[in-house]
């Protein structure tokens, strides 16, 4: 079972959680997750299994889009309802104050990393060290934000639905608009509708999983390799390049079948066999290989 399948992860899970059941489920050991999600969000995490483990740093750096509910007027510690209150406030602003500061999010980003994430210092995970009650400086990152939209807002609670690059944190998102509101936020609940290609509508929850291995379902609810790769275009080579293929060399434009030279390339063998990921070079002229899954 090489490929990926897309699990709708429950409230109470952590992502380890969800990779340590599907081994006992699945009877296999070589599975990994493409994402961390709190363990109170819900939604969209991708599992790559098999030899579709080489996939995860792939999968991970896609944008995501996220539904979140933010309470304004309340700080936490953890920047969301389950942690300990810090601050406490009147909410007096006006929808359209909260519209214009959310709007102003859109862009790119400078985000700092909330102390309670797995996040590692010295070798050690952030939220322990805020556990020991210590707070350590964090670097900000670029993140970007490529939409938020606005669902429903009837303060002090604002449902707002955002896409963004990797490594974005949505309660840090809803406690820098809290601040620059003046009255402070936190997040209240967060589902992911989407990683990349990967959505809500086609995600499984553990106990769907187990239910299709018992019934010998379980083949259909996963994705194979080329076909969790198929956004990016097809390349088949010649005969005389299977050789070179099959070696994960290098392939001349007298090797292939196409002139796709933009981004990721699934390269195949001539009867179709998916080969792996390439690209082409431009200052080498020829296509190199970025992962191989022979």
């Amino acid at each position: 079972m090489d490929g990926i399948i897309v699990i709708r992860k429950e409230k109470g899970y952590t992502s380890h959680d969800v990779v340590a059941r599907l081994r006992g489920i699945l009877h296999m050991k070589k599975i990994g997750h493409t994402g961390t999600l709190d363990p109170e969000a819900e939604g969209v995490l991708p599992v790559a299994l098999g030899k579709a483990t080489r996939l995860v740093d792939m999968i991970t750096e896609k944008e995501k889009t996220y539904e979140a509910v933010m309470r304004l007027g309340i700080v936490t510690d953890t920047q969301d309802m389950t942690g300990s209150v810090l601050k406490q406030s009147e909410v007096t602003v006006t929808p359209e104050e909260v519209e214009e500061t959310i709007s102003s999010f859109v862009g790119e980003q400078m985000q700092v990393p909330p102390m309670y994430s797995a996040l590692k210092v010295n070798g050690k995970k952030l939220y322990e060290l805020a556990r020991e009650g210590k707070s350590v400086e964090r670097k900000a990152r670029p993140v970007h934000f490529f939409e938020i939209r606005i669902l429903d807002m009837q303060l002090p609670l604002v449902r707002f639905r955002v896409t963004c690059s990797k490594g974005t944190y949505i309660r840090t998102l809803c406690n820098d608009i809290g601040e620059k509101l003046g009255c402070g936020a936190a997040m209240e609940e967060l589902l992911r509708t989407k990683v990349g290609r990967f959505e809500l509508k086609d995600s499984f929850t553990l106990g769907q999983v187990e239910e299709a291995v018992r019934t010998g379902d379980i083949e259909e609810k996963i994705l194979g390799l080329e076909e969790a790769l198929k956004e990016y275009p097809r390349i088949v080579c010649t005969e005389a390049g299977n050789r070179l293929l099959e070696n994960g060399n290098p392939l001349a434009e007298t090797f292939v079948s196409a002139n796709e030279k933009e981004g990721w390339i699934r390269m195949c063998f001539s009867d179709g066999t998916f080969a792996g990921i390439y690209q082409w070079n431009k200052q080498r002229g020829r296509y190199y290989p970025v992962k191989m899954f022979l």
